[in-house]
């Protein structure tokens, strides 16, 4: 799409179906990336994977209200539909489904999907309910739009696990497609809740990822995920962290904790850097 072509913006399901049923009927495959918006290089690469998929892109924006908890920054997330719009016409997407909570949930709404197994621990524990909303959501965008592949990214690797079990068990024809978490020079990865950080956090945000990096290295050495990761937590918390949420090695696939690194598996952390909540992860393969 050249930059001067109108982004069609779609605020219905009905829009969104209809789109989607012309794409088809020309014979085209169709990709979903569905956000909260404040869209960033991060989400263009999801954007950019899609095109590579598909012909056509829908990305959504919706800050999804039943995926915050009571004390988060749902009323103060970054919202800013016009930059979203402008970024993604010149990304190549073809449209943009922008719903209100009222499309999304209107009165007398009452379904909710749970995720047993890979929802449970890490921001399961810290963030109750969160996964129910997020596999709630993602439900509804992905049957709203029925696109051939939906594509997140793995920074958000537990909610990524999550949407491929709800995708598998709820037999949703659709290939749900991870793409690699995109970095700021430093290593510091790409999130709209960066936009939080003060000049001084946002110089010590990236020892997250430094850290994690050590961390692997210990691990692929041979040593055990608890002395390992304990090391790891008092790094983070040394360095300037207010508090460290968790950091732990688990398995690839299930997220079930391992021991040690003796199978494919992902370091996982979330800590809070004044008021902003950090989250990364590494994937790490046995020596």
């Amino acid at each position: 799409m050249s930059p001067e072509t109108v982004l069609p913006i779609l605020r219905s399901v009905t829009e969104l179906r209809r789109i989607v049923a012309d794409w088809r009927r020309d014979g085209l495959k169709v990709a979903l990336v569905p956000t909260m918006g404040a869209l960033h290089a991060g989400h263009m690469a999801l954007v950019a994977r899609g095109l590579e998929l598909a012909d056509r892109v829908i990305a959504s924006v919706f800050v999804n209200p039943i995926q915050f908890g009571p004390n988060e920054d749902f009323s103060s997330y970054p919202r800013r539909e016009a930059q979203d719009a402008a970024l993604l016409t010149s990304n190549g997407a073809g449209a943009l489904y922008a719903p209100s909570a009222d499309v999304m949930y209107p009165e007398g709404f009452s379904t909710t999907i749970s995720v047993g197994g890979v929802s449970e621990g890490l921001c399961g524990v810290t963030r109750p309910g969160h996964f129910s909303g997020v596999a709630t959501v993602v439900t509804k965008l992905l049957l709203q739009a029925l696109p051939d592949v939906a594509l997140f990214g793995e920074k958000d690797y537990q909610q990524l696990q999550v949407i491929r079990r709800m995708a598998s068990d709820l037999d949703i024809p659709v290939r749900i497609e991870g793409v690699p978490i995109v970095r700021e020079t430093d290593g510091l990865a790409l999130s709209s809740r960066n936009a939080y950080l003060s000049a001084t956090e946002r110089a010590t945000a990236p020892l997250l990822y430094k850290t994690l990096q050590d961390v692997g290295a210990r691990l692929i050495a041979g040593e055990d995920a608890v002395s390992a990761t304990a090391w790891g937590k008092s790094e983070v918390l040394a360095g300037g962290f207010g508090s460290v949420d968790y950091l732990d090695l688990r398995d690839a696939s299930s997220l079930k904790p391992l021991d040690s690194l003796d199978r494919p598996g992902r370091l996982l952390v979330a800590a809070r850097l004044g008021r902003t909540r950090l989250i990364d992860n590494l994937g790490l393969l046995p020596r």
